[in-house]
């Protein structure tokens, strides 16, 4: 078993928490975690990788173990998280390497790949959506209701994806086995969003999300472009981003891997040994060093 080691670095005055584990010379996969979780949802698969690559995976600002200031103090934005996380491999002396996205992982990483498309060797997405196509309407409407007009109604709407059930939700919907996803993830969750003014974090950044569709064309012209290799591998019941944006990424990149599997949103909590397999497979075809 890789050891992991649970470290921190500060980039820009901020205190970021990140776990690191495999050879410092390996290749590098950096793993960029979603919404409402840190890197705990990689605890189980970085040790499944680090035989073969350094596995680096960083608690994005206001989440995990990393600070969290006040949103009237710092502007919780997904260009400031992204400028963030490349501060985080910059000090870490890491110029090249894969990213794996899930959830708000996705934007980070597009921002990261279109500022330096050359430091990027491949792209793993797990329900980490790059396309219109992926949006289930029945959860978004109630982001896209924030978006167009703040009011208490819609505040409320989302301050609810904050609570307990909501976020219990997101891990057991889909699952084939609810047995299978430990309620340790979503309580792990819940007391770190919990955390006195972090609603207003969340806020800011649900408030951000509205950057990001915007941001797709770019996405997908960087896609064709410099044609990464690309893994797309999905809990085909996902409530939240349906497995139609997996399948989307073979539009602009004709021999991505897509795998759709029976789970959910946090998929590695469910099928985490498939999807360990198939990123072992992957990497080890399309990044050499």
């Amino acid at each position: 078993m890789a050891v992991v080691h649970h470290r921190y670095v500060t980039v820009q005055g901020r205190r970021l928490f990140y776990r690191e584990a495999g050879p410092a010379d390996a290749p590098v996969l950096v793993l960029l975690h979603g919404f409402p979780t840190s890197s705990f949802m990689f605890r189980e698969l970085i040790p499944a990788l680090a035989g073969r690559y350094r596995v680096i995976a960083p608690d994005h600002l206001g989440f995990g173990l990393s600070d969290a200031p006040a949103a009237d103090e710092f502007g919780y934005t997904f260009d400031a998280l992204a400028e963030l996380t490349a501060g985080l491999l910059d000090q870490l002396g890491v110029r090249r390497y894969a990213i794996y996205v899930q959830d708000y992982g996705a934007p980070i990483g597009w921002r990261l790949a279109l500022a330096d498309p050359g430091a990027i060797t491949a792209i793993v997405t797990q329900n980490g959506n790059g396309y219109d196509d992926g949006f289930v309407p029945g959860f978004w409407k109630t982001v896209w209701d924030f978006h167009r007009e703040e009011t208490p109604e819609t505040v409320a709407g989302i301050r609810g994806a904050l609570s307990l059930e909501a976020i219990r939700w997101q891990y057991l919907t889909g699952v084939p086995d609810e047995t299978v996803v430990s309620p340790d993830t979503w309580h792990h969750d819940v007391a770190l969003v919990s955390r006195p003014g972090n609603d207003e974090v969340q806020l800011a950044l649900f408030r951000d999300y509205a950057t990001n569709p915007p941001l797709y064309p770019a996405l997908h012209e960087y896609l064709r472009t410099h044609r990464p290799p690309v893994l797309a591998v999905w809990g085909t019941a996902d409530p939240i981003f349906g497995p139609d944006g997996a399948r989307a990424f073979a539009r602009d990149v004709p021999d991505a891997e897509i795998h759709l599997l029976d789970g959910g949103h946090f998929l590695l909590e469910s099928a985490g040994d498939q999807v360990a397999a198939l990123i072992r497979d992957f990497l080890g075809r399309k990044v050499t060093g």
